[in-house]
């Protein structure tokens, strides 16, 4: 079981700075492209940054998470969250690549939807969500690790306008080599997460 990448797998915090080779990008990539998706919609696009773009890319993910913290928060409640975001900013600063994830279908989450919008978002999330984790998965059975990051929401504005688009951002992965092997977390018993009802 050991070997199987769903149980070794592992978020990192800390990386090497050695470069991941394009040809494993590719194969990481490939993996994630595989997963299922409403009417096959495949409501999915990657972002791969690395050297001076991620850099850039990361300043305004920097100015974002200072936004919140010392001008008019757009997520108040959350700001007991902002010295996770610094740390998370270090960790992609320190991974040799960051990917932003982009859900291609999907508006501003600071923006009103109706019913029948709000349902396809759930769905392309789910599938979304599913494309990244076979990404993860990959990259362990290459020897890569990754984190994968939801704390790019405190800088949502200043990413997309970086990024010039109306898209739906919807987190990022950092991917590299590890430069620690952290201990498996503890998880719920199956009886704490599951029903039977057969």
């Amino acid at each position: 079981m050991s070997n199987d990448p769903i149980y070794s797998r592992r978020s990192i915090r800390r990386f090497k700075s050695d470069p991941v080779a394009p040809e494993l990008i590719s194969e990481v990539l490939d993996a994630a492209r595989m997963a299922p998706s409403p009417k096959n919609s495949q409501p999915w696009k990657y972002l791969v940054f690395g050297g001076e773009h991620k850099t850039d890319m990361l300043s305004c993910m920097q100015e974002g998470i200072e936004r919140e913290e010392w001008g008019m928060p757009v997520l108040p409640r959350s700001v007991i969250g902002i010295p996770d975001a610094k740390n998370t900013l270090r960790v992609m600063q320190e991974a040799p690549i960051v990917i932003l994830v982009l859900n291609t279908n999907g508006k501003s989450p600071f923006l009103p939807l109706d019913h029948d919008d709000r349902i396809i978002e759930v769905c392309d999330t789910l599938a979304i969500g599913a494309s990244m984790q076979n990404l993860i998965l990959k990259a362990e059975e290459l020897g890569l690790g990754t984190l994968w990051i939801a704390n790019t929401f405190f800088a949502y504005e200043e990413l997309t306008d970086y990024l010039q688009t109306e898209a739906q951002l919807i987190g990022a992965i950092a991917l590299g080599y590890a430069n620690e092997a952290p201990m498996k977390r503890p998880r719920k018993e199956i009886s704490e997460i599951a029903e039977f009802r057969l």
